[in-house]
C-alpha cells in the first residue's frame, strides 16, 4: 500500500455488519489504498439511563464504546488478511456531522463511504439527515451504499447534467466522467453514461410559457432536442465513451435515472451534488430525490473537488 490516502468508513453504532463493510474492502482492494473505519457512537437508552448517576453513565459508555471497538476489530480481521491496511476508530459524541468534517480536514482521505439510511418522508418533512447534511458539506467524493450485489462494482453509470450551459460550473460533467472512468478502470466495470433532460422546463428557459404548451411549438422542441443531443454526444466523444453505451432520455431526472439503474442492474451511480450555480440549482431537488429512490449505490462529486 504504496498510496498515501485513505478511505474512510463511516460505520453505525449499531454492531451489525452491511454489505458497505464489503464495499468498502473491495474499493480499499481495487484503489490500493489503506481504509479507515470509524463509528460515532450515541446510544439514547444509555444515554438516558445515566441521567440520576454520571459515573453509571460513564461505566456504560465506557464499556459499549470499547465492545463497538472490538466488534470492529473483528470485522477489520479478515480484510487485514487480503493485504488491506485497516484501523478502527469509536468516539462516542451525540452530533456526529462536525466530527466527520474534523476528520475529513485533518486527514487526507479520498472517499467517505457509508450504507444510506432510508428514511419515511414525514422524517425527511421535518429532519435533515446525516447522508443529506453530508451531501451537502463533503467536498471529497461521497458513496453512499444500499445495496451492495457485487462488492466489486461491476456495472457503473455516470450521470451528467447539460443543461442551462452558462450556469454552469465549468468542466464538471467532464470530471463526473473523468471519476466514473477511474473508478470503472480500478474495478475492471463496464461505464455507462446517461443525461436525462427535462424539455418542459428547458421550453420555458428558451421563452416559452405555461399557457403556450411546447407541445404547440415543435419546432422549439426539436431545437431544444437537437441541441442537447449535440452537446451530449460532443461530451461523450472527448471523453472516449462508446456509442453503445451513451444513453439520452426525456423525463423527470430523478425518477429515469432510478428506472435506468434498476433495468440495467447499476452497481454505482456516480452524479454531481451540484452542476448549477447558486442555492436555486442545488441539486438536492435531483440528487436526494435519486437517493431515496435508490437500490444500489450512488458515488456524489463536488464542484469543490473537481476544482481540486
Amino acid at each position: 500500500m504504496d498510496n498515501p490516502q485513505r478511505l474512510l468508513l463511516i460505520a453505525s453504532p449499531l454492531m451489525r455488519r452491511t454489505p458497505v463493510y464489503d464495499r468498502a474492502a473491495a474499493l480499499a482492494k481495487a484503489k490500493g489504498m489503506a481504509l479507515h473505519i470509524v463509528a460515532f457512537d450515541y446510544v439514547e437508552g444509555l444515554a438516558t439511563a445515566g441521567l440520576v448517576n454520571d459515573q453509571a453513565l460513564a461505566v456504560m459508555r465506557d464499556g459499549y464504546v470499547r465492545q463497538h471497538r472490538e466488534w470492529l476489530e473483528s470485522q477489520a480481521l479478515p480484510m487485514r488478511r487480503t493485504g488491506i491496511t485497516v484501523t478502527t476508530e469509536v468516539v462516542w459524541v451525540l452530533h456526529p456531522l462536525n466530527e466527520i468534517l474534523v476528520h475529513l480536514r485533518e486527514q487526507p482521505f479520498a472517499m467517505l463511504i457509508k450504507e444510506f439510511e432510508h428514511e419515511p418522508w414525514w422524517i425527511r418533512a421535518m429532519f435533515t439527515s446525516l447522508d443529506v447534511q453530508l451531501l451537502r458539506d463533503t467536498r471529497i467524493p461521497l458513496h453512499l451504499v444500499h445495496k451492495a450485489s457485487h462488492a466489486l462494482p461491476r456495472r457503473i453509470l455516470a450521470a451528467v447534467d447539460l443543461s442551462r450551459p452558462e450556469d454552469q460550473y465549468e468542466g464538471f460533467n467532464d470530471q463526473i466522467i473523468s471519476e466514473a472512468l477511474k473508478l470503472a478502470l480500478q474495478c475492471n466495470a463496464q461505464i455507462d453514461l446517461l443525461y436525462v433532460y427535462d424539455l418542459g422546463s428547458m421550453y420555458l428557459d428558451a421563452g416559452g410559457s405555461r399557457e403556450h404548451s411546447f407541445v404547440f411549438d415543435s419546432n422549439l422542441a426539436q431545437t431544444l432536442h437537437e441541441a442537447q443531443s449535440e452537446a451530449f454526444q460532443a461530451l461523450a466523444e472527448r471523453n472516449g465513451i462508446a456509442s453503445e453505451h451513451r444513453h439520452m432520455h426525456m423525463g423527470d431526472p430523478a425518477k429515469v435515472l432510478a428506472l435506468f439503474m434498476d433495468s440495467h442492474d447499476i452497481d454505482v451511480l456516480v452524479m454531481g451534488s451540484y452542476h448549477h450555480h447558486g442555492i436555486g440549482w442545488f441539486i438536492g431537488s435531483t440528487a436526494e430525490r435519486v437517493m431515496h429512490r435508490l437500490s444500489s449505490s450512488v458515488l456524489v462529486i463536488s464542484p469543490e473537488h473537481s476544482r481540486g
